[in-house]
């Protein structure tokens, strides 16, 4: 009986060599060369999270930590929004200093009046005494100039608006300007200035509105001017002359138009 044993590397049959492979085989595995594993492809780094923006405004929704009788050592209701972290953060600040801050963010931002600061001052829970002091320094110091502001708001809106002496008083009595303030920034446009105005803003209209019938003319010439706050015995006076330089007949014109009252519009700041 044969033995199983496996002949062993001494054996004088056994090399210890493995057995080649057949020729035919060893040409098919020389013309078609083992292709190499593809490398695995990196993962995808993760992409950052997004910063938060920062909030708008520059800090003027705080809500400050103390009241009118002073500090109050506690937090306000979590309904409050919260402060903006950073420099706009004003709740370590006295009253005085957060409102110090508040009005030169604000007077940075555009040139107010005495008002509007203050309404500011008020809405942000500053307590009066404090607001009222820092007001009165900055207007010792020049920072609030309402007969200045006055002047340069009559100054521009009224040759880059087109806008009569009516429509500036309402505009800078509603911004808080004392009455003898608008007073004095109205006298910068005399009669002969605000009519010339009148003229320049419906000089384009009357080009525009050419071949139109008059009373359709008429109606949108004076509308433009009750829009600017002229009032209607200049409107019709400007109106008037623009279509006589046309050409149309000052007969037409009156009945369309109508004689107004002399007496009304004719003061354009009230």
């Amino acid at each position: 009986m044969p033995s199983s044993r496996r002949p062993s590397s001494g054996d004088s049959g056994y090399s210890g060599s493995a057995p080649s492979r057949r020729p035919g085989l060893d040409a098919e595995y020389a013309d078609h060369p083992a292709e190499p594993e593809p490398e695995p492809e990196p993962e995808p780094e993760p992409e950052p999270e997004p910063e938060p923006e920062p909030e708008l405004g520059l800090g003027l929704d705080w809500s400050p930590a103390w009241t009118e009788s002073g500090p109050s050592g506690s937090p306000r209701p979590s309904s409050a929004r919260p402060s903006s972290p950073g420099p706009d953060d004003r709740s370590g600040l006295s009253p005085e200093a957060a409102a110090r801050q508040v009005c030169l963010q604000l007077l940075t931002l555009a040139p107010r009046t005495r008002a509007q600061l203050a309404d500011a001052l008020r809405r942000r829970h500053i307590p009066d005494k404090a607001a009222e002091a820092v007001l009165d320094r900055f207007t010792e110091i020049g920072l609030i100039d309402d007969p200045a502001f006055a002047r340069a708001w009559v100054e521009s809106r009224h040759h880059g608006r087109g806008l009569s002496r009516r429509a500036l008083s309402n505009e800078l009595r509603r911004r808080g300007v004392p009455d003898e303030d608008v007073h004095e920034a109205i006298e910068l446009v005399d009669d002969d200035q605000e009519a010339a105005m009148a003229r320049q803003v419906i000089a384009g209209k009357v080009r525009a509105t050419r071949g139109q019938p008059s009373a359709t003319r008429i109606r949108k010439l004076m509308g433009v001017l009750a829009r600017k706050g002229y009032g209607a015995a200049l409107a019709y006076r400007v109106v008037r002359e623009a279509l006589e330089a046309e050409g149309a007949y000052a007969a037409e014109i009156a009945a369309e138009i109508g004689e107004p009252d002399p007496d009304i519009g004719s003061e354009d700041c009230p």
